[in-house]
């Protein structure tokens, strides 16, 4: 029978769940292209997806309400970088272990560039991966939330949703199994999100009077309202 541990991403059905989800969202941010990406992540040691037309990555884990890693701050701060800092931010199962995800996820969006991806990864409440996600980690305060609400959230935050999908196994057995990454009953999700960019202002144009000097004709181009 399998047994409780005290990090749940470090077992081995979330290490098959957390390739299975970088397996389906690789193809889609190849295309990102920039100098810096931020990965938020709940594991130790995990690298970020290799991108090729990124330059920079930036990464944290979020571990008992700390952010460790490039740089160190409490959670219940704002993630110390300026806004639209980030081509690319992928969060990794870290609203799962936020104190306040939706300060996490309005942050996240701060920090995103305009044109910019934010991608998302964690297991779905609506799964049988929850009851078990709950009992390995029973006393502590991880909490599934709903591809759904995060989506309405991230709309709200004026960001176009591009994908949302189902992956992984259904089920979190210890036996590895053949499996499509993508499954409409799978234990994770990925959600990925567009920022839009912003609309360019257009100037209005100020009429300038045109002077007719004397015995002088107006060109014909010129509008005779606009003319002392």
């Amino acid at each position: 029978m399998p047994q409780r541990d005290e990090d749940i991403y470090a077992s081995a059905p979330l290490r098959r769940l957390l390739d299975e989800q970088t397996r389906v969202l690789t193809p889609e941010l190849q295309r990102c292209f920039g100098t810096y990406a931020l990965l938020l992540d709940a594991s130790e040691g995990d690298a970020p997806p290799a991108l090729p037309l990124l330059g920079c990555w930036i990464s944290l884990r979020l571990d008992n309400g700390c952010y460790r890693g490039a740089v160190q701050a409490t959670a219940d701060e704002a993630l110390p970088f300026v806004d639209d800092a980030f081509e690319l931010v992928l969060l990794r199962h870290v609203l799962e272990v936020a104190p306040h995800a939706s300060a996490l996820l309005s942050e996240a969006v701060r920090v995103l560039a305009p044109g910019g991806v934010l991608a998302l990864t964690g297991v779905h409440p609506l799964s049988v991966w929850a009851p078990w996600f709950y009992w390995r980690t029973r006393g502590k305060s991880q909490v599934l939330r709903m591809p759904l609400q995060l989506s309405h959230h991230l709309q709200q935050a004026g960001l176009e949703i591009e994908r949302v999908q189902r992956v992984g196994r259904g089920w979190p057995g210890l036996m590895p199994v053949r499996t499509p990454a993508t499954n409409p009953f799978g234990g994770g999700y990925v959600l990925i999100a567009r920022k839009r960019r912003r609309m360019a202002t257009p100037l209005r144009i100020k009429q300038a009077s045109a002077r007719v000097p004397a015995k002088g004709q107006l060109s014909p181009s010129t509008r005779r309202s606009s003319a002392l």
